[in-house]
């Protein structure tokens, strides 16, 4: 088993330290299924076995897409709320729009 340093969690503005914590912990239980889905495939002798494969899968992608829609909603919050006028906000919003359109 190899040793990862933990993460130093910077602070700013691109989210609070609060949703960094919350993103970071979904992120680990992600990992965490991943690890096991590997464990789960390696085990794989009958073709019954791939059901629990692609059921755990199926997981852990809905997981990770939960946490992609945490970190853009994180990000409106955080984003809109340092504005320092409506086109700001706007300009902000447009940018939080174009990424959302690009990655999901």
């Amino acid at each position: 088993m190899s040793y990862e340093a933990p993460l130093k969690v910077l602070s700013g503005t691109a989210l609070t330290d609060e949703q960094k914590k919350d993103l970071l912990n979904r992120l680990a239980r992600v990992e965490g299924q991943v690890r096991g889905v590997r464990k789960l495939l390696a085990k794989a002798v009958v073709p019954d076995d791939c059901d629990g494969v692609a059921q755990q899968m199926a997981a852990a992608r809905k997981a990770l897409d939960r946490a992609f829609v945490n970190l853009l909603t994180s990000s409106m919050v955080t984003h809109t709320s340092g504005s320092t006028s409506l086109e700001d906000a706007a300009d902000r919003a447009k940018h939080l729009s174009e990424m959302l359109n690009k990655f999901a």
